[in-house]
């Protein structure tokens, strides 16, 4: 695999390889002229000027900090040896031997790249020295050892310097000989976090908030900035930049997507409907350029089939660039290809989440739903809704199983029905006494959800906390239906909150513990859509599931094993949920599923295990002692990507703290 950076313009610093520095420029040729006053004392003075250069850098502030901080304070004690010298007498000088000067221009020539190194961190992307953090270790190692070798080479007794500038030269060369045997270690809790946001669709919002806090990227004017430097990286880079570009795109993502949306959580219940949508909506991952990272208003498609936002893309192929960004293919030609089909898709997503962006689509979206409602029966339906609306108790309730079954039929029915205005007529049945109407209301609206325009119109008619007490208190055919009801509805991101709000979740819950084996399913496959929400899992937590998952995960012919792993794998993203998980002592279970699972549950099982290793050395030595190394070694090499990403980073952490122990 390439090793690749992102080069900034501002500084002349480059890494090309993550073990060796390649910036670094060997020292002239000198002959046995180049030891005249003028040249050494020309050297002096540089030296002396560059220590003080360096020595008033400013504090960093990222995670690059102990290291550079410590190269810092290094090099401002070399600072007594070249100020007693430059007092020195120019015959005194010219006796230095030839060797002596090119020690004296070494050492300059390396102080030079510990400068660019330096400039270097306190100018580039938080975000890639976080992702990189071992390679630049690395630098600073190298930059360290390159020092003390030219410190060893000058022979300070032959200076006449003074015994005090003597001792304390001699005290700072053992600070770099120490300094460049000892790699320093990168923060395990920022590492940590870096992999789990990687890892994860969906990570912890504690993690996103602490990695933001430990890379000091706290508000969207930071990560404004990182992102203009990102895009700079990006155009200005003069190689592929290979797995690097992937990476810290995800990780830009997650952090713009938590800050975007970052606010103390309210208990929605007493929230208008309203301001649920007047939230700042996330950007799906396909509307936004690959280099900018921002929505694309006009996106275009490059001959390897990658789409880009076309002013990007477009100054990248400005620059010289004859790759693609984001796979480094080479572009067999650099025509740009309007991308009409994604374009519509903006704007359609745009306009339903109040996001400003030119709309061209829109009325042929509107001309697709009238054609597509045209095929329906409309005066049928129009006579139903007449006895939906003026019917008696057992008219309406025939009526509902009647629209209950035309929804199911076609694509076409739920459109035209839904038009008719049936929904909010549907959605008063729902707190009909009779449990058989309410079967019936609840299951025409299941049918007519599964048209992604009626999913609104249901939730805006006020059907969720009807719904949900249908699941708390009807027929176990009504709860169900219920059930799968609300999964639906969830798809749509900001029904989420509004259904834990309602109090959906404990619902669920008794349904999960006490229903068909229909009815269970339904129940859980509702949770976990529910609880990629952050707020749900904590509703879920506290309703007491954890308990019975763990239960299903133990009656391996019960049929629900595949279920509870997958909520326990997202519910144990988050720290209340990862706690309570962890009480159950599921190491041994955990251990025995990634041995014996399928490959989906190996997987989750395995995603499970790496949030509870994760930071707990307690888990960590339990997984260790039932020989979890050997099944993670195997599943780090048969499992499927996510599960070989999990076993891959747990087998390191279990290493890890061994060595830790010893």
């Amino acid at each position: 695999m390439k090793h690749h950076v992102f080069i900034n313009h501002r500084s002349s610093f480059l890494l090309q390889n993550p073990y060796q520095l390649h910036f670094l420029r060997l020292p002239r040729k000198m002959g046995p002229n180049h030891n005249s006053p003028n040249d050494i004392n020309t050297i002096i003075t540089q030296l002396i000027q560059i220590i003080k250069e360096i020595s008033s850098f400013p504090e960093c502030k990222n995670t690059s900090k102990r290291l550079y901080s410590n190269l810092v304070r290094r090099v401002k004690l070399l600072s007594p040896l070249f100020e007693e010298l430059v007092d020195r007498e120019d015959d005194e000088i010219e006796l230095l031997p030839v060797d002596q000067v090119k020690s004296f221009e070494s050492l300059l020539i390396v102080l030079k790249s510990a400068k660019d190194l330096l400039k270097w961190v306190q100018e580039s992307s938080k975000l890639y020295q976080a992702v990189q953090r071992d390679k630049i270790s690395t630098e600073f190692l190298h930059i360290t050892g390159k020092i003390e070798e030219a410190l060893s080479k000058i022979s300070y007794n032959r200076l006449g310097l003074s015994e005090e500038v003597q001792e304390q030269i001699g005290l700072v060369h053992a600070q770099f000989l120490r300094a460049k045997a000892r790699t320093e270690s990168s923060d395990l809790q920022i590492e940590m976090d870096i992999t789990e946001v990687q890892d994860e669709a969906e990570p912890d919002a504690a993690v996103l908030q602490r990695l933001s806090q430990n890379l000091h990227l706290l508000t969207m004017d930071d990560l404004r900035k990182e992102s203009r430097a990102f895009h700079e990286m990006v155009i200005t880079s003069s190689s592929d930049l290979g797995d690097s570009f992937e990476m810290m795109s995800s990780l830009f993502k997650k952090l713009d997507d938590y800050l975007l949306t970052v606010s103390p959580e309210v208990d929605m219940c007493d929230v208008d409907k309203n301001m649920i949508k007047h939230r700042s909506p996330i950007i799906p991952d396909d509307f936004r350029c690959p280099i900018s990272l921002e929505l694309m208003k006009d996106p275009v498609i490059v001959s390897t089939g990658q789409t880009y936002e076309r002013s990007c893309i477009q100054k990248w192929l400005d620059a010289g660039h004859k790759t693609c960004p984001k796979t480094q293919q080479t572009l067999l030609h650099t025509a740009l290809t309007p991308n009409y089909v994604l374009k519509s898709l903006i704007t359609l997503w745009c306009e339903n989440n109040g996001v400003e962006l030119p709309r061209t689509q829109g009325a042929c979206r509107n001309r697709r739903t009238r054609n597509s409602a045209s095929n329906c029966d409309k005066a049928a339906i129009a006579a139903l809704l007449k006895k939906l609306a003026h019917g008696n108790i057992e008219e309406k309730r025939a009526t509902a199983g009647e629209l209950r079954l035309l929804g199911k039929r076609n694509a076409d029915n739920r459109v035209c029905i839904a038009e008719a205005g049936a929904i909010p007529l549907l959605v008063e049945l729902l707190s009909s006494p009779d449990s058989r109407t309410q079967e019936h209301a609840v299951t025409a609206l299941l049918n007519l959800s599964i048209n992604d325009m009626n999913k609104g119109i249901i939730v805006n008619a006020g059907a969720i906390q009807d719904i949900v007490e249908v699941l708390k208190n009807s027929s176990m055919e009504a709860r169900e239906n219920a059930a799968a009801t609300l999964f639906s509805l969830s798809v749509v991101d900001e029904n989420k909150v509004a259904i834990g709000a309602a109090g959906a979740i404990p619902a669920l819950i008794d349904l999960l513990i006490q229903g068909t084996p229909r009815g269970k399913k339904d129940a859980a496959t509702a949770i976990f859509n529910l609880s990629i929400y952050q707020g749900n899992k904590v509703r879920a937590v506290r309703a007491g599931i954890v308990d019975p998952l763990i239960k299903f995960l133990k009656e391996v012919d019960g049929g629900m094993v595949d279920e509870s792993l997958a909520i326990l794998a997202i519910l144990a993203n988050h720290p209340e949920g990862k706690s309570t998980i962890g009480h159950t002592e599921p190491i041994p279970l955990l251990v025995e599923l990634i041995r014996t699972g399928s490959p989906r549950n190996r997987e989750n099982a395995a995603a499970i295990l790496w949030s509870l290793c994760m930071g707990d050395l307690y888990h960590l030595q339990l997984a260790k002692e039932l020989q979890a190394e050997q099944v993670l070694k195997e599943l780090s090499e048969n499992g499927t990507d996510r599960a070989k990403r999990k076993a891959s980073s747990l087998l390191e952490f279990l290493q890890r703290a061994e060595d830790v122990a010893e």
